[in-house]
């Protein structure tokens, strides 16, 4: 079977004017792909007897983007095939044919969409359609063409904003609420797939909150058509207000096969408004590792609930100075309920930089509220932190938990290049048939909490592993790092046998 990719092309516009007057099948075969979701308001509504009302009020405030750069070589601005795919070797051999392969550096073209925010010219796109971009021109629907110029980008959630200047007022469009978009509610997609100039697709909302792969990812997935060159192109609800902007698809062989996937406006114009105000993002810093309370995790702990994002590591930073501690439960922030660590870091994201906000935690199975003065996390992910804790253990081993774990000494941390200052068990063996080693322990793991309380010695861990039986637990939640960085994992204790390690 063809291997499946998420891809977030561009339009390459000189191979869309050499490829017009070839058949369909050559068109297919530039390996067009791009990204466009749909979205709806959130009542409901029947499927519309037609949707040309809707298109001609909102077609002026789209526009068409064309970028130029001069790349290094002739391939940087070819048609980009999919891996495998069965036009791969026609393309290259029509392209020999034609003599589109000369040497050195050449100017290269592609194409994009976009649309308007505001009459005095802010465009929104995407920022893989601009990106590296010496030139920007914007064609409007009215056939205008006006230079642009870059105000600011958000490679993190692909989001650009550009600027031009118009003698007149410009139509445009405004954002919707994506939060209201229900699955299966209609969306209009528009753009200029395949370099064929402004163009209308429909469909339904097939999905929400999809992740892709950024941090900040929160896309509407769709089945309305979206190709090679829709990228930074608008997703309408039917109200003719913009729910997302199109950004990828999900493909097997570089064309639409309806999964397509928009970013969300309520994420989009989050970024609008810094790029607008800054010239750049401004997200908050909280200053913490985090992971997800799964329920083996919470029963370990004692929650009544698997939620919150539970504190594996408190580095310098703004938790660190609020007396945030690793092992506390994040359950509340800025007033608001906090889920997981996907909803804890955007709200952490949005938060206002510099001001304190109250940050409620479980610790210990009590409620506690910290104010926490945010950090700007742009600045913070230049620095690199270096933990430390602890003074170093004496050596011993024993198996307990389906591991073979020894006390950390100076020699063996020098050896392995661990902090001399840390403390802890290190892992030197794991059972392959055990718990531990199904939740990923491996050997040259570090555990340096159990219970929520340091460990040195073989026997703190012991100690633990009975005060657990003795509380009716069936899991003892440990600190674990692997290559410095910290997780907790839940053991169960029920038939934790501990014995003498093997020499």
């Amino acid at each position: 079977m063809p291997s499946v990719a998420v891809t977030f092309p561009r339009e390459n516009a000189a191979d869309v004017a050499r490829m017009r007057g070839t058949s369909f099948l050559a068109a297919i075969g530039l390996g067009l792909m791009l990204a466009v979701m749909p979205a709806l308001p959130g009542h409901s509504r029947g499927a519309p007897e037609s949707f040309a009302d809707l298109a001609e009020q909102i077609s002026p405030s789209v526009v068409n983007i064309t970028t130029s750069s001069v790349i290094a070589s002739p391939m940087d601005g070819g048609p980009q095939m999919p891996e495998g795919s069965p036009f791969d070797e026609f393309f290259r051999d029509f392209m020999e044919r034609n003599g589109d392969a000369p040497d050195g550096p050449q100017r290269s073209e592609a194409l994009g969409s976009g649309f308007v925010i505001s009459e005095d010219g802010y465009i929104v796109t995407n920022n893989h359609v601009i990106q590296g971009a010496d030139e920007i021109e914007i064609e409007f629907f009215s056939g205008n063409r006006l230079d642009a110029k870059l105000i600011g980008t958000d490679p993190k959630t692909d989001i650009a904003l550009l600027k031009v200047e118009s003698p007149t007022p410009l139509p445009f469009v405004s954002f919707g609420d994506s939060n209201l978009m229900r699955v299966g509610d209609w969306v209009v997609a528009m753009g200029n797939p395949l370099g064929q100039g402004f163009s209308v697709s429909a469909g339904i909302v097939s999905a929400r909150n999809r992740e892709l792969s950024g941090t900040y990812d929160d896309y509407i997935q769709t089945d309305a058509a979206i190709n090679r060159g829709n990228s930074g192109g608008p997703l309408f609800n039917m109200d003719g207000q913009v729910i997302g902007v199109n950004t990828a698809i999900l493909s097997p062989n570089g064309g639409s096969i309806g999964i397509g996937f928009s970013m969300a406006s309520n994420v989009v114009t989050k970024v609008v408004d810094q790029l607008r105000e800054f010239g750049e993002t401004r997200r908050g810093w909280l200053g913490v590792r985090i992971q997800d309370v799964t329920p083996d995790v919470a029963e370990a702990m004692g929650l009544a609930v698997a939620e919150g994002a539970l504190i594996t590591d408190v580095p310098d930073g703004p938790a660190k100075d609020s007396g945030l501690l690793a092992g506390d439960v994040i359950t509340s922030f800025d007033g608001g309920s906090v889920k997981d660590v996907r909803d804890l870091t955007r709200r952490v994201a949005d938060a206002p930089i510099g001001e304190a906000v109250p940050v409620v935690i479980l610790r210990e199975g009590k409620t506690e509220t910290v104010q926490v003065t945010l950090g700007r996390r742009e600045e913070a992910e230049a620095e690199t932190t270096v933990l430390t804790s602890g003074e170093p253990a004496k050596p011993a081993e024993a198996m307990i938990l389906g591991m073979t774990v020894t006390e950390l000494d100076d020699a063996k941390a020098a050896e392995l290049g661990i902090d001399p200052a840390t403390k802890g068990l290190l892992v030197v063996k794991v059972d392959g048939t055990s718990e531990a080693f199904a939740k990923g322990l491996r050997e040259g793991d570090l555990i340096t909490e159990a219970g929520q309380q340091p460990v040195v010695l073989v026997k703190d861990l012991e100690d633990r592993i009975a005060e657990a039986k003795e509380g009716g637990r069936k899991s003892l939640l440990l600190l674990v790092r692997t290559g410095g960085n910290p997780r907790f994992v839940a053991v169960s204790v029920e038939d934790g046998a501990m014995a003498p390690a093997e020499e």
